[in-house]
C-alpha cells in the first residue's frame, strides 16, 4: 500500500511518501514546505491570518506531489501550535474545507509515541539507555527508552519558537542571556534531566531538525542533500559548532554551509538546550537520526493499515 503522512508542524508542513506493508516499508519521497505558525502570534496562542494562508498553499503544494504518486491513504497530524490555538477549531475547518484533509490534532503524550515509535525505525537494534530529544517548535519531547521500551517520556511547550518570542536574544547572543535560557530550561525539563540521571542515560538521540542541521554543518552539506538514518555526532564535533553559532551574528548563520533558513533564528536556544541536557544528565555520546514524528504514523501505518 502506498501511503502519505502530512505533518503540520510549528514551523514546517513536512510531507513523507511511502510504500508499505505490515513488515517492510519503502520511502518514496520527503519534502517540507515553511509555515511559520509560530509566528508572533503564538504568544497568545492565535494562528494568524498569515500563517493560515501559508497552511493552506503548503497542503496545496502536498496534495499535487500525493497525486503523482497515486497514494492508497493520506494520515495528516497536526502538533504543538495547532494543539494550542485558541482558534484551531475554524483554522482546522478551513484546511478541511479547501484541501479535503481532515487534520487529527495530536496531545503532547500521543507526539512523544509517535515519535519514539519513528526513532525505533531507525535504532532496530539498540538496547542501551538512551534518551530522545526532538526539538520542535512549539514543543520539546524528551523520552527515554531501554532494551527498546519507552520507560518515561514528556512533552513540554517549550518550543524554540515560542523560546525567541518570549525571551530577548541580541545579535549576537549575550552571557546574561544564555544565562537565563540555561536556567529556563534546566527547570522546564528538570524532571527529564533526573529521569536520564536516575536511570543512568549516558546515549542522546537527537531527532528533526536541530539536529540535521547540527549535522549538516558538521559534514558541510547543503540541508536535505544528505538523509541520515543515524549518524553518530561526537562531543567535540557539538561543541565546536555550539560555540560557533552562540558566538555568531545572524547575518553570519546565514552564511553557514548547512545552516538550514527555518533554523537561523531557532538553531540558537535549540543548541543551548542540547548542551544544557548534555551538561544536566551528564551524558557522553550523541547520535542523530533523520526520522521522528513522521517515520513513527508511518509505523503505525504499518502496524494498522
Amino acid at each position: 500500500m502506498r501511503i502519505a503522512v502530512i505533518d503540520l508542524g510549528t514551523n514546517t508542513c513536512n510531507l513523507l511518501v511511502a510504500e508499505i506493508n505490515s513488515t517492510e516499508y519503502s520511502i518514496l519521497h520527503q519534502s517540507k514546505q515553511l509555515v511559520r505558525l509560530g509566528d508572533d502570534k503564538i504568544k497568545t496562542n492565535e494562528i494568524s491570518p498569515d500563517a493560515t494562508q501559508r497552511v493552506l498553499q503548503s497542503f496545496s503544494k502536498h496534495k499535487e506531489i500525493i497525486k503523482n504518486f497515486q497514494v492508497d491513504k493520506v494520515r495528516s497530524i497536526a502538533t504543538s501550535a495547532v494543539r494550542s490555538a485558541l482558534n484551531k477549531v475554524s483554522f482546522l475547518e478551513q484546511i478541511g474545507n479547501q484541501t479535503g484533509y481532515v487534520v487529527k490534532v495530536v496531545s503532547g503524550e500521543k507526539e512523544a509515541e509517535l515519535i519514539f515509535s519513528g526513532v525505533l525505525l531507525a535504532f532496530q537494534d539498540f538496547n542501551k539507555p538512551a534518551v530522545i530529544l526532538d526539538i520542535g517548535g512549539g514543543s520539546n519531547e524528551l523520552i527515554v527508552m531501554k532494551n527498546k521500551q519507552m520507560t518515561w517520556k514528556e512533552s513540554q511547550p517549550t518550543g524554540m519558537a515560542r523560546v525567541i518570542n518570549q525571551f530577548q536574544i541580541s545579535d549576537p547572543i549575550l552571557p546574561s542571556e544564555m544565562q537565563e535560557l540555561q536556567k529556563y530550561f534546566s527547570v522546564q525539563h528538570k524532571n527529564a534531566f533526573e529521569q536520564c540521571c536516575s536511570q543512568q542515560v549516558n546515549t542522546l538521540i537527537g531527532c528533526s531538525g536541530a539536529f540535521d542541521t547540527i549535522a549538516d554543518i558538521i559534514d558541510q552539506v547543503t540541508p536535505g542533500e544528505k538523509q541520515r538514518i543515524t549518524q553518530p555526532i561526537s562531543l567535540e564535533n557539538f561543541d565546536k559548532v555550539y560555540k560557533k553559532i552562540i558566538q555568531s551574528t545572524r547575518e553570519e548563520r546565514l552564511a553557514m554551509k548547512g545552516m538550514d533558513m527555518v533554523r537561523v533564528d531557532l538553531i540558537v536556544p535549540a543548541v543551548i538546550l542540547i548542551n544544557q541536557l548534555i551538561s544536566d544528565a551528564k551524558l557522553t555520546q550523541i547520535v542523530q537520526t533523520d526520522f521522528a514524528l513522521r517515520e513513527g504514523v508511518l509505523f503505525e501505518m504499518m502496524q494498522k493499515p
